[in-house]
């Protein structure tokens, strides 16, 4: 069967990946393991790009 492009765009910055944990090394009470969740500035999380007329322009 044949493979159809996706609809929208992937994020060139994130490749798709918009949101990622980051652990910090350092632990909680419980053990578990305190993190960042820190989103892709570019796409704003959603891991698409933004359409063109989206873009503003600036300068000459």
């Amino acid at each position: 069967m044949p493979q159809h492009a996706p609809t929208r765009r992937i994020c060139r910055d994130c490749d798709g990946f918009a949101a990622v944990a980051i652990t910090t090394g350092t632990r909680h009470a419980d053990g578990s393991r305190a993190t960042l969740r820190v989103i892709c500035p570019t796409c704003k999380g959603t891991g698409h790009a933004l359409p063109a007329a989206a873009l503003t322009r600036t300068g000459k």
